[in-house]
Order: C-alpha cells, then structure tokens, then sequence
C-alpha cells in the first residue's frame, strides 16, 4: 500500500474503513473524546506503517485491526502510568506561588552555607570531618573526636587548622564557622 505516497488513495481507504475502526475503538472505551483521538492516532498509524501490510497475510482489515489494537494497547498503557503517577503524588500538595518564594528564600538565605561547604571540600578529609561536625552538625569538639575515634586533642588541632584555610577564603562563611566552638 502506498497511502502515505498517494493522498487520494489515503482517502479512500479512510473512507472505507473509518466506521470499522470507530467501531472497534468505541467498544473498547467509553469517553467520545478519546475515541476520536484514538481513531485519529490509528489513522496517523496507518500512514506510518502502510509499507508493512501484506495483501497475502489477510485482509486490510485484518490488518488495520491490528494496528488500530496497538494504538488501543499503548493509550491503556500511558493511561496506567499516569494512574500510578497520580497515585503517587495523590495527597501531595503541588507547590503554589508562595511555597515558590518560601524556597528562593531558603535558598538565598543558605548561600553562605553552600560558601562554607565548598571552601571545605578543598580541606584534608580530617580537618573537613571535624569541622562538619563542630560548625554544621553543632556538636563540641569532645563529641566530634568521638564521632570520629579520635583524640580531643588531635581534633581541636584539625579545627584550627581548618579554620585557619578557611580564613584564606574571603566569604562570611569563615566568621560562621569561627563562632560555632
């Protein structure tokens, strides 16, 4: 079949099948609105798939069934996965205009935060783990150097040592982490 080369010849096959394939999709669902889009698609699906109907194999028909049933399968298919989307964000508010504002805020106001953790990074995985603990996660020097099974000494030594990096980084985050003993 050549109907996506031959527009009149598209049209008379639409012509002759259109009630079948209606048909066949208004049995299997029950929204007119879909089974016009539904039609339509199959259609569309015809006009990509022409070059795989073989007269010898069955009828047109036949074969447009079985077009028209993949189209049908796959509108089930997406229609299950936003059922199951929806599902899952069923309860859950969507976020509004304010909750929009209430986050660049968070944002903005963690700015010198993400400074601190960043000029971390460039740290000595010892003195960065202290200094998480003491400046980020609030905890003293003593349970700091139990968190990590080292000495108290040994960890007052990486928090100044930290410290003093972070000074060279010139950003607020520096004040912060120096008030945090």
């Amino acid at each position: 079949m050549r109907l996506n080369e031959d527009p009149v010849a598209f049209e008379a096959f639409y012509r002759r099948h259109v009630d079948a394939v209606l048909r066949f999709v208004v049995r299997r669902v029950n929204d007119p609105h879909l089974a016009a889009d539904l039609t339509a698609d199959i259609f569309v699906a015809v006009l990509d798939s022409a070059h795989t109907y073989r007269p010898g194999r069955g009828s047109e028909i036949a074969w447009l069934y079985g077009v028209a049933r993949n189209v049908v399968s796959a509108q089930f298919r997406q229609s299950a996965r936003e059922m199951r989307a929806t599902s899952r964000i069923a309860g859950r508010r969507m976020m509004d205009d304010n909750d929009l504002s209430r986050m660049e805020e968070r944002i903005d106001a963690e700015r010198q935060m993400r400074r601190a953790l960043e000029a971390m990074a460039g740290l000595p995985e010892g003195e960065r783990a202290v200094l998480e603990l003491v400046a980020i996660d609030q905890l003293t020097v003593t349970e700091a150097a139990a968190a990590l099974g080292i000495r108290q000494v040994t960890a007052r030594v990486r928090l100044h040592r930290a410290r003093r990096a972070l000074e060279n980084v010139a950003s607020p985050s520096a004040e912060y982490v120096e008030g945090q003993v």
